[in-house]
């Protein structure tokens, strides 16, 4: 027997819950991306508060070698460390929001973002819990032996290291993120996958750049900039995306299907 067709639940590019429509309004999705813009803000403040003690930033009296006489600035230069460590957990959680709902014809790119946000997210928590869990304390009980390849203070550390990384994996899961959220219905949808996507292009451009210019020598010159980037990017679309996945919106019918305007 033959039944009438549902238009909420037809197939299309765009899926039943394509960002922008009346059902992929989203209270995870929205308070993913408000929270993921208020951590990457607090850890975007704080940083720009943390004077630069040591590498080509530091304007005067630096740290040098073996870096590990600063028990003094424990715990005032650790303290932008802590939102910073959970940007990329909030932003996980919103990754999969927005895997969630962007048009089919994303989808593989979309996930393939979603993966790179999961394997940053793992590199940037573990440098951060390192860095909170066992170079402060170890610090301030005076247990400064094997410490200065781990100090944030040193510019060839393991902890750059994996900063550089970390970030350099979040621009390019911004890029694959963001494509598939420039066609969206969703004004507010659109302006933040441009954000992600132009934004991740540059930070991956600015890494190219300081690569073939200073090779080894690249210091904390990317670093700094990928996370005042990151985070400057993350508060803009978290709150476009929050304000997006809203159930306070008015919708408006197209084609059977009822978009947000």
């Amino acid at each position: 027997m033959e039944t009438g067709s549902n238009p909420a639940s037809q197939d299309n590019d765009y899926g039943p819950r394509a960002i922008g429509s009346a059902r992929s309004t989203s209270p995870l999705g929205q308070w993913a991306g408000l929270l993921t813009a208020v951590l990457a803000g607090a850890a975007l403040a704080t940083t720009l508060t943390t004077p630069p003690r040591s590498g080509v930033y530091c304007p005067a009296n630096c740290i040098m070698y073996p870096y590990t006489d600063v028990a003094r600035y424990v715990p005032r230069d650790y303290l932008w460390m802590y939102p910073a460590l959970l940007v990329p957990v909030a932003f996980i959680i919103l990754a999969v929001c927005i895997h969630g709902v962007v048009p089919r014809t994303g989808r593989q790119l979309s996930l393939v973002g979603m993966c790179l946000a999961t394997v940053a997210a793992a590199i940037l928590v573990v440098g951060y819990g390192l860095q909170i869990s066992v170079v402060q304390p170890s610090l301030l009980a005076g247990e400064s032996s094997g410490l200065s390849l781990l100090s944030q203070y040193n510019p060839h550390g393991f902890f750059i290291g994996l900063e550089n990384t970390g970030y350099g994996l979040l621009a390019l899961a911004f890029v694959f993120l963001g494509l598939p959220l420039t066609q969206t219905v969703s004004g507010k949808t659109r302006t933040a996958g441009w954000t992600f996507a132009i934004g991740g292009a540059l930070i991956l451009l600015l890494l190219a750049l300081f690569t073939a210019a200073y090779r080894d020598s690249i210091d904390v010159r990317f670093e700094v900039l990928a996370l005042l980037l990151c985070h400057l990017i993350l508060t803009a679309a978290g709150i476009l995306m929050g304000i997006a996945f809203s159930p306070h919106k008015k919708a408006r019918n197209i084609g059977g299907h009822r978009f947000r305007s």
